[in-house]
């Protein structure tokens, strides 16, 4: 089941408990990565290039719902 991706425009809601702000999220994603190695072996990501990506699913933290959420608007930035 795909997942809609939230813009900036848009965010996430459960559905069935209205939580617009807690998330567990599993993503599929192919990367090139360049890994610095120290003189003692310790690895460093330096760059990240992310060629393709995917979410999976989306768990709601607050009632365990698994792929139960929809995408509706952000509140606008009003003065």
């Amino acid at each position: 089941m795909a997942v809609p991706t939230p813009t900036d425009e848009t965010r996430w809601r459960c559905t069935l408990c209205g939580n617009l702000t807690r998330f567990d999220v599993t993503r599929s994603s192919k990367v090139v990565e360049y890994v610095h190695l120290d003189l003692a072996g310790a690895p460093t990501v330096e760059e990240r290039d992310v060629l393709s990506e995917s979410i999976e699913s989306v768990r709601c933290r607050w009632c365990n719902a698994v792929d139960q959420v929809e995408l509706v608007d952000r509140p606008s930035a009003q003065v």
